[in-house]
């Protein structure tokens, strides 16, 4: 594997390229953004994009627009509906509703897009899973659910959790075991929740800040059933703030993309104030960087970037439902150049080219 120039050197940076997709005015399903998207290539080799909607009461609704390319680069949308829309009771409570910010990864060896995206309901954000053959038709798989370890002492599906993305490929599992491996990002908070609870971390976890964990799913156990999706096991830490633009938090973005060095996983991080619950985190600057992966054991960091690869800048950026937030959530490769897809200060869609610095 080729080695890197220093410890936290990373060969990559993001080139802002415009603006996708912006709320439609006339469109109440729109009325408060269209952010944080996912993508998909169809089987028909047309690219979608899956951007959250929010209509007026911060309702989300996870819609389907087929992306408008010119000289190979992404420019603008076609919109084809709502694809997932807050139904279920575990989406929707007394006075909040919302499917919200999926990711999208296609499981070549299942053949299968899975779409992992936040439930907000009665007890805040909490993690679900949806798949597709098509990118037209989307069935719930349900809530996710994480084995109890013993180590950790707590139940980790008691706290919300969010920013969470499968791996394209099967990877090896810390039991040795071929695995389907998904990121994920618990937060230590259910004093905005249950009054006097605080923040309960596991034990071992002496950093409470919210942080990349990773989880596995049996690959042979979801071969047969693609339900063993939804059961995760070995959940584990990955990555936590360690750099100046994180100080206050990190979460995964778009699927990790395999690269000569290993998995590079592009993520955001936040400096600021950190909302609890139901709250936007207003002061909050979020920005985009990289951490590579060991490709032979993915929850190992072998490098991250020390400064961010993209920082909010333009107007699109800064001003908006929460202002001051680049929020990147997916990846695809279009006409020999990667585009990365982000939201843009919660109200519109941005798009950057990822690009190699040592060439």
């Amino acid at each position: 594997m080729p080695q890197l120039s220093t410890p936290t050197a990373l060969p990559y940076t993001l080139r802002r390229v415009g603006v996708l997709m912006s709320p439609d005015p006339a469109d109440p399903l729109e009325a408060e953004g269209v952010l944080n998207p996912g993508t998909a290539r169809a089987p028909d080799g047309q690219l979608y994009l899956f951007p959250r909607m929010v209509a007026e009461g911060n309702v989300s609704r996870i819609g389907r627009a087929r992306v408008v390319v010119e000289d190979g680069v992404p420019v603008g949308v076609e919109r084809q509906g709502v694809v997932l829309a807050p139904e279920e009771g575990f989406e929707r409570g007394a006075g909040n509703a919302g499917v919200e910010d999926p990711r999208i990864t296609f499981l070549a060896d299942l053949g299968v897009y899975v779409m992992t995206y936040v439930a907000y309901g009665p007890l805040g954000p909490r993690p679900a899973l949806a798949v597709s053959t098509d990118t037209v038709a989307w069935r719930r798989l349900g809530p996710l659910h994480f084995a109890y370890r013993p180590e950790l002492a707590t139940d980790l599906n008691f706290f919300p959790n969010k920013d969470l993305v499968f791996f394209p490929e099967v990877v090896p599992g810390p039991d040795g075991r071929p695995s389907f491996a998904m990121l994920h990002r618990p937060m230590w908070d259910l004093e905005w929740l249950r009054p006097g609870e605080g923040a309960p971390a596991p034990a071992g976890i002496s950093d409470g800040r919210p942080s990349i964990w990773i989880a596995y799913a049996d690959a042979e156990e979801v071969s047969r059933d693609l339900s063993a999706l939804t059961s995760l096991r070995h959940s584990a830490p990955v990555a936590g703030p360690e750099m100046p633009f994180e100080a206050a938090k990190i979460g995964a973005g778009p699927p990790p993309v395999r690269v000569p060095e290993g998995w590079l996983l592009i993520h955001h991080g936040v400096t600021g104030p950190v909302a609890r619950g139901f709250e936007l985190s207003h002061g909050a600057v979020y920005r985009a960087g990289g951490i590579l992966l060991d490709p032979d054991d993915p929850s190992r960091v072998l490098a991250r970037s020390p400064e961010p690869w993209l920082s909010p800048e333009t107007r699109e950026e800064t001003v908006g439902t929460l202002g001051n937030v680049v929020f990147p959530t997916a990846v695809e490769r279009i006409a020999g150049t990667t585009y990365v897809f982000y939201g843009m200060a919660d109200s519109a869609i941005g798009v950057a080219a990822l690009e190699r610095t040592d060439h």
